[in-house]
């Protein structure tokens, strides 16, 4: 289990503070859906869709990039 989760509704990283999802969640997360591309995406645009919601205020796409811009990169090393 992470401590690298959400903190609501700012979406800030629960153990480093930083916006979630935080490097440290994105190569958990990287390693946890290996494999499944899709899956990984579907998660982050749900997350997306509910940080939307809670930060209103926020620009379209500074969220996208936050949430879904990163998944199809490659890893840093």
């Amino acid at each position: 289990m992470t401590t690298h989760g959400p903190v609501m509704p700012v979406w800030s990283c629960g153990g480093c503070d930083l916006p979630w999802p935080c490097p440290t969640r994105r190569r958990e997360l990287r390693a946890e859906y290996a494999g499944a591309p899709v899956s990984l995406a579907l998660y982050l645009g749900v997350c997306l869709v509910q940080a939307a919601e809670d930060m209103p205020w926020a620009p379209a796409g500074a969220l996208h990039r936050r949430f879904i811009g990163w998944a199809r990169q490659v890893p840093e090393m």
